[in-house]
């Protein structure tokens, strides 16, 4: 269990800086299914699904859980059984605590 799965997101009004590099890159170790977009700004995951009926649930788990933390990705069903989920602080235009602990918690109730 990563211990970003214990934390809640808190509201970002802007006014801080995005997380730099260096926390970006130790972040990342508690969600390895993620990468970090080529300008460092965003992080996304992709799943794979048995079909379309299942790439809905997912998205609705995920569509659920944003609710309930107050941060919200983008998601894209593509194909007929794929989901692409992306997060960033739209806020800041860049990545903050909240994504990664959206991302963890996407990856404990998601797989």
């Amino acid at each position: 269990m990563s211990l970003l799965t214990e934390k809640k997101c808190v509201p970002c009004e802007g006014g801080m800086s995005s997380l730099g590099e260096d926390s970006v890159a130790r972040m990342l170790q508690e969600v390895p299914q993620w990468r970090v977009s080529e300008d460092g700004t965003r992080i996304t995951r992709d799943f794979k699904c048995k079909d379309f009926a299942t790439a809905v649930a997912l998205v609705n788990r995920v569509a659920a859980l944003a609710e309930e933390e107050g941060h919200h990705p983008d998601i894209l069903i593509h194909g007929w059984n794929k989901v692409k989920i992306e997060t960033w602080t739209h806020a800041i235009h860049g990545l903050s605590e909240n994504d990664f602990i959206l991302a963890a918690k996407i990856d404990e109730c998601c797989g």
